[in-house]
């Protein structure tokens, strides 16, 4: 027997409480008993996302509910400012041209983030930018943006801002209402603890109002739809919705909210934080920014003279723990190790310690015992 431990950016551990909730006998979709819950988990999600907007419900991936964010924004020929640093950048400028948008692209670096005054000048520039998209918390290379910069810069200007909270919403700062986001997409499996299968969406009155004028055909994703089914005295969903999923929801909201927004903050900027500490202290470099914004995932160039897939399929089947790989142009080049949602310190400590025996079974010199003391450092600092 082996305890598995999954430290990827997503899918994410997930709690027995939140398996359990999902294991109920199912219940009909069209019912009070769903509408009680659906009402509920909404508001739930409100204090997740820092909101008072509505918050939108999908039965789809994270990147469903970018394509929400495209195509009832968007008319064809609309000017767009796409920000991209990884591989989920790239896909909101991919979304943007299948659209037909003219999308120009603030383009940097995997690794490096955004920069607010790019942002400043392009809108100085009096392009008539339709709205501006880019990544709160980038998954391919575990970077944070400034989207508090970044929305004082656009809250001036007749553009929308939208941002990709995918792996970062629950795990890594974001105030949607406060930083003036106009629309923040969301997905089930990372911070919030769930299975894949369900995106959100929540949207302000600034972007309602561009959404009135898109003309890109929409169905199953219309913003309206999903507005006009949880305003109804009984609200519910246009279509038919993960209904087991949405029980699991319910279940992992009301552990968000007993932990409370600060702490469970705080916990991922330790876990953030132990990472960064410990991958130097190991001899390593990091590859995301040492910043204490980058509290969801923690990515790590791969040593000199070692495999990829080796070490992970080491770690994996030897000392049970997955770590993920790099994506994009960072393929074979980095490993990510995810910590956003249901970890704690001691996850961190089976991490390292697993990287730490499988790089030395691999031949890369290091000092026994190097990252995992000095992680047990900060939590000890952290708790203090």
């Amino acid at each position: 027997m082996k305890k598995r431990f999954l430290m990827t950016p997503g899918p994410t551990q997930i709690p027995p409480e939140v398996l359990l909730a999902a294991a109920q006998p199912i219940i009909h979709h069209r019912t009070a008993e769903y509408s009680e819950l659906f009402a509920r988990v909404i508001e739930g999600l409100k204090l997740v996302f820092q909101t008072e907007n509505d918050v939108l419900f999908f039965a789809s991936s994270g990147t469903g509910a970018m394509e929400s964010a495209v195509v009832n924004l968007g008319s064809p020929g609309d000017r767009v400012l796409v920000c991209s640093s990884g591989k989920f950048g790239e896909r909101w400028h991919q979304l943007a041209e299948t659209y037909g948008l003219e999308a120009e692209l603030l383009s940097y670096e995997y690794g490096q983030p955004v920069k607010p005054e790019d942002i400043a000048d392009a809108l100085d520039d009096g392009a008539g930018y339709k709205a501006v998209y880019v990544t709160h918390s980038e998954t391919s290379t575990g970077v944070v943006n400034d989207i508090e910069a970044i929305g004082a810069i656009v809250k001036d200007h007749e553009a929308v801002l939208v941002a990709d909270a995918v792996s970062g919403l629950g795990s890594a700062e974001l105030k949607t209402d406060e930083w003036h986001v106009d629309v923040v997409v969301a997905g089930s499996q990372k911070a919030l603890m769930l299975p894949p299968g369900l995106g959100f969406a929540s949207v302000s009155e600034k972007a309602w109002a561009l959404a009135e004028q898109s003309t890109i055909p929409k169905y199953y994703l219309d913003w309206k739809k999903a507005r006009a089914g949880i305003r109804q005295e009984k609200p519910t969903t246009p279509f038919t919705p993960a209904v087991s999923l949405t029980v699991a929801l319910d279940a992992a909201l009301k552990m968000m909210r007993e932990e409370g927004l600060d702490s469970l903050f705080a916990r991922h900027r330790a876990m953030g934080r132990a990472s960064r500490e410990a991958i130097k202290a190991m001899g390593l470099e990091l590859f995301s920014p040492d910043d204490e914004r980058c509290s969801s995932v923690t990515s790590v160039l791969m040593p000199a003279g070692v495999d990829d897939g080796q070490l992970r399929t080491l770690m994996r089947d030897k000392y049970g723990v997955q770590v993920a790989g790099g994506q994009g142009s960072m393929k074979g080049n980095i490993f990510r190790i995810g910590h956003c949602g249901y970890y704690n310190y001691s996850d961190i400590i089976v991490t390292i310690t697993a990287l730490e025996l499988a790089l030395r079974e691999l031949g890369h010199p290091l000092e026994p015992g190097a990252g995992v003391a000095r992680a047990e450092e900060v939590f000890a600092e952290e708790g203090s």
